[in-house]
């Protein structure tokens, strides 16, 4: 354990310390009247980072280790060190005026016993910025233009990813689009050519019970087509011969191109020969041209619907992703969220990549910031598709597992080299070239997943293999509001 001794450490013993060799002797005596001396026994931690910065420590005697904890689990070793004079602990409040007791940056371990010579952060920022005011002018006015560069470049990231998607998403928007424009172009032309269909059955010798049954007919074939068979181009080509052949034989003109609208239809020769014996030869011409209008008119009807749902859908995913005009955080059905990140990256993802879900429909509704969690997604799901160069699978798994929600995004790219994996989350580190990435998506979705829904992201990979595991509390801590 810890323990703090009675005596102080002289001006003198300070000026030996590399740190403080330059100081004055009024400088000195204020160390050595507002510090103490403390020790720490062989593997005992000294501070843990992310605690309260309370103290300034330097090293008198011993060896000390200092650690960081990665973006993705466990600690890597920062620096060990035995020479006099090394430091740690709240420096952040040398140039943090409004924090002077930010969290520690790192954790600090004592490998031997060791002997710290400690002064409080409160009072050595306000002190050290009064002895240096120029020099810690500069040093904050540093600390504050890269803490602006690195929020500008990550709203810069966010406007680029937002352009990305809304070209996508206008593009994904414009075919079906396109197809409703192209299918009520033709659906006007079926319809006044029906129209004249129709009035040629009318000049004729139709009587009343022929007209009725025609349009039962009609309304039977109408009916037929909700139901058509799966058949291969081989028996679709052979059941669109035997449909000319038997137009052919009973003299209607455009028999190839009406045979095919009647076979797209699921209409057959036994439904032909019902409609030859309630019309009749004389009328069977007009009524079989009538009735072709008919499927023409509503096979366009169905692309005209299936045009207006996918647009629809697609409308329906940018409102989930984007999450407008909804609470920042919400009860949610995670998947709801992921389908919708797919949705909106359908542009990218394109035909030869497969995407494959294993979800655990047993998960309960979450309370998340959902707009924030599909920018962690599209991060994930985007470098998977660079990963793969566009061609390969990517596969999104949710499970329970001790008391979290397990989101895993895998994709069978190259995969990450090993002796990077645990850089992968630091700010500006990127393997893209240069232009292709800011190094800060997997920052910020270390920060949304960790800092905002305190659960965990980490990697597994190896080539053909990528996963990301992300950790969400199935129960998020209640916050606190500070007094």
């Amino acid at each position: 354990m810890s323990q703090i001794e009675d005596a102080r450490v002289s001006p003198e013993e300070l000026r030996t310390l590399f740190l403080f060799e330059t100081l004055d002797d009024s400088q000195l005596n204020w160390l050595s009247e507002h510090g103490y001396i403390e020790r720490f026994e062989a593997e005992e931690t000294i501070y843990r980072e992310g605690d309260p910065g309370t103290c300034f420590f330097v090293l008198l005697e011993g060896t000390l280790a200092m650690s960081r904890t990665v973006r993705g689990g466990g600690e890597v070793a920062i620096t060990r060190s035995d020479q006099r004079g090394v430091y740690g602990g709240g420096v952040q409040a040398l140039f943090d005026v409004d924090n002077e007791t930010a969290p520690y940056a790192n954790s600090m371990r004592a490998v031997t016993e060791v002997r710290m010579f400690l002064v409080p952060t409160a009072e050595f920022g306000t002190t050290v910025r009064e002895w240096f005011p120029m020099g810690m002018h500069l040093v904050t006015s540093v600390f504050t233009t890269m803490m602006r560069s690195s929020s500008a470049v990550a709203e810069r990231e966010r406007l680029m990813a937002l352009g990305s998607l809304t070209a996508g998403l206008t593009h994904e928007l414009n075919n079906p689009a396109a197809a409703v424009v192209r299918a009520s172009d033709a659906l006007s032309e079926r319809l006044s050519k029906m129209r004249g269909k129709l009035a040629a059955l009318s000049a004729g010798k139709l009587r009343g019970e022929q007209l009725q049954a025609l349009v039962g007919i009609q309304d039977a074939a109408v009916e037929r087509m909700k139901h058509v068979p799966r058949r291969s181009p081989l028996e679709v080509n052979d059941a669109e011969d035997e449909m000319a052949d038997w137009l052919d034989d009973h003299r209607i003109a455009g028999s190839g191109e009406l045979a095919a609208v009647l076979v797209a239809g699921g209409l057959d020769i036994e439904w032909a020969d019902e409609v030859a014996d309630a019309v009749g030869e004389g009328n069977l011409p007009s009524a079989m041209g009538w009735l072709g209008y008919t499927v023409e008119t509503q096979t366009l009807l169905g692309e005209i619907g299936d045009a207006a749902t996918r647009i629809s859908g697609l409308l329906g995913s940018a409102r989930q992703y984007s999450q407008m005009d909804r609470a920042p955080q919400q009860h949610v059905d995670i998947h709801e969220l992921l389908d919708a990140t797919v949705a909106m990256l359908g542009h990218k993802i394109g035909d030869k990549i497969k995407v494959a879900t294993d979800y655990d429909r047993s998960l309960p509704d979450m309370d998340v910031y959902a707009a924030e969690l599909n920018q962690v997604w599209t991060n994930l799901i985007d470098n998977a598709i660079d990963a793969m160069n566009g061609v390969g699978t990517i596969t999104i798994c949710t499970k329970r597992e001790d008391g979290d929600a397990l989101i895993e995004i895998s994709d069978t790219g190259s995969g990450i080299p090993a002796d990077i994996q645990d850089r992968i989350f630091e700010p500006f580190f990127s393997t893209k070239e240069v232009g292709r990435g800011t190094g800060l998506g997997l920052d910020i979705s270390w920060r949304i997943v960790v800092k905002k829904h305190h659960g965990d992201i980490r990697v597994e990979s190896r080539p053909g293999n990528t996963t990301f595991q992300i950790r969400l509390p199935l129960v998020q801590p209640v916050e606190v509001p500070a007094t």
